[in-house]
């Protein structure tokens, strides 16, 4: 086995529970933030998403001052804010403020989607326009911002703040697309295996394979997306991982909905063809106990090679998530001392 030691980190969604509000998944999800950075983990990303009645963290970079407020030294960052959703500006701002608050703590990480139905999309943009086609430019104008020496803004329009901050910009992604832009580019690439698993191989190999040392980074650096619930026993882990499979369940019928506690028998609310489906996304993931971790955690890190794994785990019971969390950051440091 590698000596390195692979990174760990965390991605929440701040999920709202079953009866619960947005207020009570803030709380959490703070509280989550401040377990991770005592257990050691290395970042705490939040992701963009809308319209959906279980996510809490649409406004994802009023959601990162929260928690980077909150914590001391842990990293915390968007994972991601879907840029054709904003203005470059904008971005270019919030963040520049983020990390003039918490100078050395900000990350952005940017995805090319728009992070919920085609409805909700044009309320957020208005008007379709290129549908994500545009990007690479959107990128182009965001770093340009915050580096005018990257590539000039002719516009005479500056980011204040924003311009000169040393944030780091990530490319994010399900497919091999991002991964090609964000080798050329020389940016660190974040894959979502934890929805996508499928794709993992192909966009690593078209990220290293294609990537340009840059300013911002010499070498290739890969951070992969895993769900993760562990638990002191194994059934356990099995039992709690159905409140994840219920909340992809509702996803695919179209009617998504708040966190739902776990059930005794998935059997009574799915079809044959929504359990293979979300079986084969979960599959890829870590559900068990500290022994699942130690089998599975080494053997994904082997086939991939990642520079960091984020982990996202969506547990009902809050109590319950921070274990699994303590769980994975106990075992890891067992593996690789």
């Amino acid at each position: 086995m590698s000596t390195f030691t692979p990174k760990l980190s965390v991605l929440d969604l701040a999920p709202i529970l079953a009866g619960g509000s947005a207020r009570d998944a803030y709380r959490r999800t703070l509280d989550l933030a401040r377990h991770a950075e005592k257990l050691g983990y290395h970042r705490f990303w939040l992701a963009e998403h809308h319209n959906m009645p279980g996510i809490a963290s649409s406004a994802t970079a009023l959601l990162i001052g929260h928690v980077a407020s909150g914590t001391e030294k842990i990293r915390v960052g968007s994972g991601g804010v879907m840029l054709p959703n904003h203005a470059p500006l904008v971005v270019a701002e919030q963040f520049g403020m983020l990390e003039s608050l918490f100078p050395g703590r900000i990350d952005l990480g940017l995805g090319r989607a728009s992070g919920t139905d085609m409805r909700t999309t044009q309320a957020l943009r208005r008007t379709m326009g290129a549908g994500g086609a545009d990007f690479p430019e959107l990128l182009s104008e965001l770093r340009a911002y915050l580096d005018p020496t990257f590539e000039p803004n002719d516009s005479g329009v500056r980011a204040v703040p924003g311009e000169g901050l040393n944030i780091p910009v990530w490319l994010l992604g399900s497919s091999d697309v991002s991964a090609r832009m964000a080798g050329r580019l020389g940016l660190p690439f974040a894959f979502a295996s934890h929805f996508a698993p499928d794709g993992l191989h192909g966009a690593l190999k078209a990220y290293r394979s294609s990537f340009i040392p840059s300013r911002a980074l010499k070498e290739p650096y890969v951070m992969i997306g895993l769900t993760v619930m562990a638990a002191d026993d194994a059934d356990e882990a099995r039992y709690l991982a159905t409140s994840e499979a219920r909340q992809v369940l509702s996803l695919l019928r179209g009617r998504p909905d708040k966190l739902q506690p776990p059930v005794e028998d998935m059997d009574a609310l799915w079809n044959s063809r929504e359990k293979a489906l979300i079986s084969k996304q979960l599959d890829f993931g870590l559900i068990g106990d500290q022994a699942t971790i130690r089998e599975k955690l080494p053997a994904i890190y082997e086939a991939t090679q990642a520079d960091e794994f984020i982990i996202t785990s969506h547990l009902h019971d809050h109590q319950a998530r921070l274990r699994s969390y303590e769980i994975v950051a106990e075992t890891a440091k067992e593996m690789w001392p």
